[in-house]
């Protein structure tokens, strides 16, 4: 990614919808990468996915998404699939939200 604008998330394929709550102007693929990763992970579609490797390649969301604090059951299923590395070794899997969820599914 070389000079400033290519860091930026306006710039790039993901979708802008994924973002509602922050000023796409302000999201840095570096500096916000891991925000940005878990986002995509929870919301996003699977050219999202597609973008989102190409960004940062495999090895870069793994290492991101082991350190994420919460993912849902079904993404925490399928990141521990794609990777090969036991939902444990997520930090999301020891890190229990403050407050409970109406369903456990």
């Amino acid at each position: 990614m070389e000079g400033k604008s290519s860091n930026k998330i306006k710039h790039s394929s993901l979708n802008k919808n994924l973002f509602w709550d922050v000023d796409i102007n302000t999201l840095d693929f570096e500096k916000h990468a891991r925000f940005i990763i878990q986002r995509v992970l929870l919301k996003g579609d699977l050219p999202d996915w597609h973008e989102l490797k190409r960004i940062y390649g495999i090895e870069r969301i793994k290492n991101e998404s082991l350190q994420i604090r919460y993912l849902d059951k079904k993404t925490l299923n399928l990141l521990s699939l794609i990777f090969n590395i036991p939902k444990e070794k997520f930090r999301c899997y020891n890190t229990k939200l403050s407050t409970r969820q109406l369903w456990d599914y």
